[in-house]
């Protein structure tokens, strides 16, 4: 059945721009037929079918009585398609001409033309197209560089055409070498109304003509697509923002991800619409992927867009949690406004609202946008040490900072929460700011800041795919390097997971705890650096007053204390007590989540826990080793081919006892019960999906020291640290952190004579 874009595009096809072609004659009937029935096939498989008409013209051809009629047929059936004729002449030059193909594009959507080609030199090569009004946008990103790249709009505003030739079976990648064939070549354009464009062809190094005439200048018309309005119905039947995929029935994606600007981004499948927004499709059926975050359940169904100039579609939005009614609030602390994958300009990138559209579309109540090097002096505008205005009572967006492109980056990236001022005391530059981590982190604490390490697992890599691991990592990278030395100063509230792999974030985590250290943990995204995908990614969660609602300074406050667990949003661990006292909530002498116990007195543990999975496994991600991304993700807890996933009790960082989970969606009651033999940090884990932090108990008074092999871990660490990181540290820094260093040493040794056998 032809699709409505395909009957358009035919239509279109059989309107003549310019005078009918003077068939080929002279060449072999045989393979120009064989080659024509394959292009009939590869227009139908890209939506643009022969009309009938047109069909019954080739199809009569292909029968004619002698080679010359079908020869001249075939090309007087397909000729008024082509948009370009390309000749390569007996020494392999190419130059073009232009084809009788009416000139028209629609906007925001993709039109199907045909190039015909006159082989003189029997070429086997691929024929290539390109053009100065297409752009390929920069798509670089890794986690140790950011590149800071412009495009100026003035060029962006050039660059409105995506063009590509198809390839693929029934057509193959080079031409055959015969006299005459057709290529298949599919242009979209960004704008609407006449746009000029500037066509090359080639079939390789040195093969263009003199004279410039393998160029073909074309003026298109544009047509409009139509205007699709987005009615979004959330759960409860409010207006929302939602999150979108949609694509055609060769599955290519709508808005043309290369021709986006923001606040829709070229390196997502997905665009996020508030109710009433519309999007611009070409008539045509299309499959919608929809949702809103991990929270909600993804839905998908089938639209048909009319040959209309409006249209109008409804979503109704389902979901499977809502934990902020619970009084766990999501937040995402490490977002990025500008660098990596954001393209018009990185240096400067997009702004607060296309950010908060973003935080509103996956349902994330707190997003911090962080500013770091490369686009420094242009995101810090938007810092003023308070929720940014554009912030709504259940979404808030606040601007804080990235040490990272700073000088202490090389000691581990850091993440400054809830600054009141955003320059180091006494610098104007970044290149000003301290060479080692310590001082930035006292001084963020010293403003009331909540501070700790970004991407933790960077340069703790160690082989080990189970917990605790006494492996040994280099501490060569960008993540919680110096974190072993900083914990034991007592100012980082936290080193954050989820955006790099579980094993080398928690390995340190868990053996500093067993050495009576409290630093919290916390999950972020690092969107769109280590992950462009969507922001949220990585979530901490949480534990508010639900009656007072959401609040900054509360939500960064429940980082400091632990009151809050991480999660990929798809597995959760609310409620975590042990023998009733809450993590984060005061406990012996007022401090957080510390809990008072006698020798042998049993712990009862509780956590209300959901997970959600489908059906059906994916082997795509559960194959995957804990390395490779998504480093956590509920798939990878899936129990065999069931839909079951374990909770796991956690005693000194290793897994003591687990019960299973049914994850479809719904909170279960899981309870444990445990008994100490020494002081001991215990927490609650889906690995590697979800993690709660820990409540300390305590045992007769006595500090936590669980393992003497943790602290002559941490004691090996501080000194390969050190001879990761001196060399970077200033001179005129470097007694200071001689002595911090010192300090640390100092302390494990202490731990490590005091600290039970494991």
């Amino acid at each position: 059945m032809r699709t409505a874009i395909g009957l358009i595009v035919g239509l279109f096809a059989t309107v003549v721009q310019g005078a009918p072609l003077e068939p080929i004659v002279g060449i072999d009937a045989q393979p120009l037929a064989a080659q024509a029935q394959r292009v009939a096939q590869a227009l139908e498989l890209r939506g643009a079918p022969l009309t009938g008409e047109r069909r019954a013209k080739l199809d009569a051809a292909l029968k004619a009585e002698t080679p010359l009629s079908r020869v001249t047929g075939i090309q007087s059936a397909l000729d008024p398609l082509c948009l370009a004729v390309v000749n390569i002449n007996p020494e392999s030059r190419v130059k073009v001409e232009p084809g009788p193909a009416a000139r028209e594009l629609w906007q925001h959507g993709w039109r199907v033309f045909l190039v015909k080609v006159h082989n003189e030199a029997g070429v086997t090569a691929p024929l290539r197209v390109s053009s100065p009004n297409a752009l390929n946008m920069l798509k670089t990103s890794t986690a140790a560089a950011k590149p800071a790249v412009s495009i100026p709009p003035e060029v962006f505003e050039q660059r409105w055409l995506e063009l590509a030739i198809y390839d693929d079976q029934p057509l193959g990648k080079t031409l055959s070498g015969f006299d005459v064939e057709y290529r298949v070549v599919e242009l979209y354009s960004r704008d609407l109304g006449k746009r000029e464009a500037k066509l090359e062809f080639d079939v390789g190094q040195g093969t263009q003509d003199l004279g410039f005439r393998n160029e073909l200048s074309v003026l298109f018309t544009v047509q409009p697509s139509v205007e699709v309005t987005l009615d979004i119905i959330d759960h409860d039947g409010k207006p929302t923002t939602g999150q979108f995929v949609f694509t055609d029935e060769q599955g290519r994606v709508y808005p043309a991800k290369a021709r986006r600007v923001a606040p829709d981004l070229y390196f997502h499948d997905q665009v996020y619409r508030h109710h009433g927004e519309h999007v611009l499709l070409p008539p045509g059926k299309y499959k919608s992927v929809y949702t809103r975050g991990p929270e909600y359940r993804v839905l998908e169904r089938e639209i048909t867009v009319p040959v209309a100039k409006t249209h109008r579609e409804s979503f109704r939005l389902q979901r499977w949690i809502k934990l902020a009614d619970l009084g766990w609030y999501s937040g995402d602390h490490h977002v990025h406004a500008a660098g990596c994958k954001h393209y018009e300009s990185p240096s400067e990138g997009v702004q607060p609202a296309d950010m908060m559209r973003h935080i509103l579309g996956e349902d994330l109540n707190v997003g911090c946008v962080l500013s770091w090097g490369p686009c420094w002096y242009y995101q810090k505008q938007f810092f003023d040490g308070k929720i940014h205005k554009l912030s709504l009572p259940s979404y808030l967006m606040r601007y804080d900072v990235e040490v990272s492109g700073f000088p202490s980056s090389h000691a581990g990236h850091l993440c400054l929460l809830r600054l009141k001022e955003d320059d180091y005391p006494g610098t104007s530059t970044i290149e000003e700011w301290p060479s080692w981590d310590l001082p930035v982190l006292k001084w963020g604490k010293e403003q009331g800041g909540v501070v700790g390490f970004s991407h933790s697992g960077w340069g703790l890599q160690v082989p080990a795919t189970k917990l605790p691991t006494l492996d040994m990592p280099k501490f060569d990278g960008i993540g919680a390097n110096e974190y072993v030395v900083d914990t034991v100063h007592g100012v980082c509230d936290f080193i954050s997971t989820v955006d790099t792999p579980s094993i080398w974030e928690l390995n340190v985590w868990y053996h500093t705890l067993n050495c009576g250290m409290t630093t919290r943990i916390s999950g972020e995204t690092d969107f769109p650096c280590i992950y462009g995908e969507r922001v949220g990614l990585g979530r901490s969660y949480v534990k508010l007053d639900p009656q007072a609602g959401l609040d900054y300074d509360r939500w960064a406050d429940g980082i400091r204390d632990g009151r809050c667990y991480v999660s990929d949003g798809l597995g959760h661990l609310l409620d975590f007590t042990v023998n009733g006292l809450g993590v984060g909530e005061a406990g012996s002498a007022g401090r957080k989540s510390v809990l008072a116990a006698k020798s042998g007195e049993p712990l009862k543990v509780n956590v209300r826990a959901a997970a959600l999975l489908a059906e059906k496994p994916r082997d795509e991600i559960r194959s995957q080793p804990l390395d490779k991304k998504p480093y956590w993700h509920v798939e990878r807890a899936r129990v065999g081919n069931s839909r079951q996933v374990p909770v796991e009790l956690i005693v000194n960082g290793h897994a003591v006892e687990q019960k299973m989970i049914d994850a479809d969606g719904d909170l279960d009651s899981v309870s444990f019960e445990y008994r100490l033999k020494f002081s001991s940090w215990v927490a609650v884990r889906i690995f590697p999906s979800a993690h709660t932090n820990p409540v300390f108990v305590e045992v007769d008074n006595k500090p936590i020291r669980a393992s003497k092999s943790s602290a002559q871990w941490c004691l090996e660490a501080v000194d390969i640290c050190w001879q990761q990181k001196q060399a970077k540290i200033r001179e005129s820094e470097r007694a200071a952190a001689v002595a911090a260093y010192d300090v640390a040493r100092d302390a494990y040794r202490k731990v490590l004579a005091e600290a039970n056998d494991d």
